[in-house]
């Protein structure tokens, strides 16, 4: 008997919600998250839900990022307070495989490598293996590198770029969820106490900080 999923992603400017039956997409929605005037995020995830709300789903998955902190730390938030709320458990994926994943029609076969603006001239980024019957296996950790460095880096493993403006163009979406039902993170539950989001770097205010200070700001974990 398939699960219903609900699934969740805010690692950009632009927030998705898609419930899934199994691997089945039933409904998905886009929006902006940057509107000075309203909260669209969770009334997106509301009319996803439709009449039978939360009492239909069997568990949440909320992308991990990295990514935008505040995006991120919203999604979070509406993940955890839903799971808190319904009692449904709450898994996390990287926000990098649901760029590849979440590609329409799916992403093509061969070597990608997952790109997302990490600012300052620099990019988040994560290679991936896609098989001729569409299966996705990450290929590589989690890195920073610059944006000039990307191409060289292509090259030497033999990948393609995916992300906004690449050779794929791609981002983030929570219908990815679909096709990475094998992934090692979508096994076991977080623990909704201490799960936070992977934001992949400092926040820009926490560097000036320190940079100023001349010392680590008291309580940084990563």
């Amino acid at each position: 008997m398939s699960e219903t999923i609900l699934a969740l992603d805010a690692s950009t400017y632009a927030a998705s919600v898609a419930i899934l039956d199994g691997n089945t997409i039933v409904r998905e929605r886009t929006v902006a998250m940057r509107d000075a005037r309203h909260e669209r995020f969770m009334p997106a995830v509301a009319d996803a839900l439709g009449e039978g709300g939360l009492a239909l789903v069997d568990r949440i998955v909320c992308g991990a990022g990295p990514g935008s902190f505040t995006s991120l730390r919203i999604a979070a938030s509406i993940a955890k307070g839903l799971a808190v709320a319904s009692g449904r458990p709450l898994f996390s994926i990287s926000s990098l495989a649901l760029l590849i994943a979440g590609v329409e029609g799916g992403p093509p076969e061969g070597r990608w490598i997952a790109l997302l603006d990490a600012m300052r001239g620099e990019s988040f980024s994560q290679a991936f293996d896609v098989t001729p019957g569409g299966e996705i296996s990450v290929a590589s950790e989690v890195r920073v590198v610059r944006d000039e460095e990307i191409a060289a880096l292509a090259r030497a493993i033999g990948a393609r770029t995916a992300g906004k403006g690449r050779d794929l163009e791609a981002a983030p979406h929570a219908r990815g969820v679909a096709r990475l039902g094998a992934h090692r993170s979508l096994q076991a539950p977080v623990d909704l106490a201490s799960w936070e989001p992977d934001y992949g770097r400092l926040a820009e205010a926490q560097v000036r900080w320190e940079a100023v200070h001349g010392r680590v700001l008291d309580g940084r974990s990563r």
